[in-house]
This record gives structure tokens, sequence and C-alpha cells, in this order.
């Protein structure tokens, strides 16, 4: 039995960790350099250029967890204390006088010669307004402290971090008010064969219509990408080579129908003619055949045709590599272990990436795992991976990923 998540070959067929660590390859070797400044509001889901480095402590000054009292601790005999000012968030206090107390609210200034904050349900307001203190207090209680969160110099955000809306928020809180990031990587989208046409047209006979198109376009779009959408090649050489050519100035044509050794497979010629192409078959289901290479110096990954094998490969493969390009680091999605709520008696020779759901805590599937059923996926929740080589029953521990750890 091959073990779970070991890297290498399983006969003939090349296994995921090894496409990928190969892709992620070609990706480090072709970095996306150009950046652009933009404001920090237009920075969802782009990627830092710089390090994020704090230029102030937060809080800037020492400020009040808690609605209540500032005071010295040493001036508490257990007599009441005449609160001498009022200290609101914004304001800037006045040195606190001895031997009294100040009523002060959450994110204020703790004032120069209060060391603690009593919370207000502690304490009670004489008639004269005076406070009495009824619980013991030690310094530094209910108090943040100067530069808590962070302090001048610090490492906020790496560079190669995506950026989200809690990472606009940690920025907007350093004053940043415009952000370096690395300019969108700009993807064509083509797709392949006479089968294919577009939704709103009439089918003929044979036809189907392009749903992978509509997928990877959008998709890409969320994940910061400049799509170039190149339409349906039709099955003609001259045709595929001159589309090919006026896709010079972009860092990646992305395909879907598959490469093969096909008479009718024109986009391999026109790779093999003018560039370079690899065919792996990987050890992976759905979505065994897949192409790397370039046509005059541009990267082409050509995805499997079926629906569900192109969602698994982009998700798995194609994703990480975009992602890698334009400088992420960590580009591959969380996983998680789950009882599998199914059974799984015929273990085959491929990794095999199933559409799947929660519930009830364990991983149930979709009834039809066929990858041309797109519906599978729309009705899941993520994918459950099953190792080569490897059966389950009820209760036995898989993978979960879920798409939207992929998606976004």
């Amino acid at each position: 039995m091959n073990p779970a998540g070991k890297p290498g070959k399983t006969g003939s067929l090349m296994a995921v960790e090894v496409a990928l660590t190969r892709l992620l390859e070609m990706a480090e070797a072709s970095p996306i350099r150009e950046r652009e400044r933009l404001p920090l509001a237009q920075v969802e889901g782009r990627v830092l250029a710089d390090d994020l480095v704090s230029t102030l402590d937060l809080p800037p000054w020492p400020n009040s967890a808690m609605d209540g009292y500032a005071l010295r601790v040493s001036d508490w005999t257990g007599e009441p204390l005449t609160v001498s000012q009022k200290i609101f968030a914004g304001k800037a206090p006045d040195p606190l006088e001895p031997g009294t107390c100040a009523r002060i609210f959450t994110g204020a200034p703790v004032p120069n010669g209060a060391d603690c904050v009593q919370m207000q349900e502690n304490v009670e307001v004489q008639a004269d307004g005076r406070v009495r203190f009824i619980q013991t207090m030690v310094p530094g209680q209910n108090i943040r402290p100067q530069g808590q969160e962070t302090t001048v110099g610090e490492l906020i955000l790496p560079a190669g971090t995506r950026l989200g809306p809690i990472e606009q928020g940690l920025a907007a809180s350093l004053g940043c008010a415009e952000l370096e990031v690395i300019r969108k990587v700009r993807v064509a989208v083509l797709s392949t064969g006479d089968e294919l046409l577009e939704p709103g047209q009439a089918l003929g006979p044979g036809q189907i219509y392009n749903s992978n198109r509509v997928l990877l376009c959008s998709w890409l779009q969320r994940l910061g990408c400049e799509v170039i959408d190149a339409g349906i090649l039709v099955d003609d050489l001259a045709t595929t080579r001159a589309r090919l050519g006026e896709l010079n100035d972009v860092d990646l044509i992305l395909s879907t129908g598959g490469v093969s050794v096909g008479e009718a497979d024109f986009l391999g010629i026109a790779l093999r003619e003018e560039g370079e192409l690899t065919l792996w078959k990987l050890a992976i289901k759905p979505g065994k055949p897949l192409t790397f290479g370039h046509f005059r110096g541009v990267p082409v990954i050509g995805l499997p045709g079926n629906p569900a094998s192109t969602l698994v490969t982009f998700a798995l493969l194609a994703r990480p590599y975009l992602m890698r390009r334009m400088g992420v680091k960590e580009v591959e999605p969380l996983k998680f272990q789950v009882p599998a709520g199914f059974a799984w008696p015929k273990a085959g020779n491929r990794r095999e990436y199933l559409r799947g759901r929660l519930e009830n805590g364990r991983a149930i599937i979709y009834r039809n795992q066929s990858s041309g059923v797109l519906r599978s996926a729309a009705w899941a929740e993520g994918l459950v991976e099953v190792q080569e080589d490897r059966t389950l029953v009820e209760g036995d521990w898989v993978s979960f990923i879920p798409l939207s750890e992929v998606l976004g």
C-alpha cells in the first residue's frame, strides 16, 4: 500500500505532490515582479509587495480596557476617593491628582500617575460623588499597555501576504492609506473543441454548452487575476496558431479540453512546433491528463475538459501555481481530518477527490462522482481526499478540503 501522502509515482502515473512541486518550481522561476500602489480600500484579494512594518506603537499610550475608575493603587486605603476628572476616549487627560481617582471610559488614555483601572461594577459611588473601591486591586489591572499589539519597527505582514478584510483593517490601524501590491496576473482562458458552444446559442448535433470558460473566468477574477477571455478554439491548426500568437502579452494561457497526441490535437501540435509541451499523466481522479508548456515563451497550462476534472485540477494545481507567481508563500489549501460517512470498498491507483459535504461531523459524498457532473460540486462543501490504494469503511478518517479554501 502506498503510505498516505507519500510523493512518488503510482505505476506510470505521477503523484499529485510531484506535479505540484514541479509547477511551483516553474512558477518561482518566473515571478511577477511589477507592482502598483493602490488605496487601501482597493487591495482586497491582492498580494502585498513589501513587508508591512509598524511605524508606531499600538496602542500609542496606555489605555483603559474597561469603563471604570483610574487610580494609583498605593493611594487606596479603603476610604472613598474623590473623582478629580472625567476622561473620554479621544481626549488627553491631565495628570492624576494624588489621592484622587479619575472616571475613565474604554479606550481612553490612562492619566500619568495612575497605575490601575477598576471596572465600574466593582465600585460604590457615594452620595457626595466620591468612590469607594470594594475589591482588591493590583498595578496594571485593566490597563492595555503601550505597544501591546505592535511596536515601532515590528514586522506586521510579510511580503507575499494575500490581503483580505482583516489585513486591510490591520494596515488601517497603522495609518496606511495605500499599499504596494503585486500587479494582477494576466491569464488568457480558452477552450478547445468543435463540440463546444456558448450559452444562449442553439445546440446542434453532438454539441454541448461550454461551462468551463465561465467557471474559470469567474474563479480567476476572484483570485485577483486579470482575465482575457480567448473564447473557443475550433479544431484548425492555422486558427489555433493565430489565436495563440495574439496572446503574447499574458502571463499564462489556461486551456481546457486536454492536449493529447490525436490527429485533432491542434493545440498540442502548435505547442510542439513553436514552443514546448510536457504531458503529465497524474495519479489523480478526476483529472488524470495535465499539460504544461510554453508557446513562444508564454507559459501554458492545459486542464482536462470534463467540468469536475477542470475544477479539481485548477483548485489543487493551477491555482497554487498562480498564487506562487504572485509571490504567495502558503499556497496549499487547508485540509483537516473528519470521519467518513460512507464506505469505499474498492481501492484505486489514483488519489480521488470526491465532491462531498459535512453532515453531523462526517463527510458524505454526492451520489454521482462522474468527472462530467458539475452539479456534484454545486451540492458539495468541499473535496474529500481518498488516498491511493486505500479502502474505507464508515468512520475511517479522511481529509476534507473546504471549497472556500480554494475558491477565493
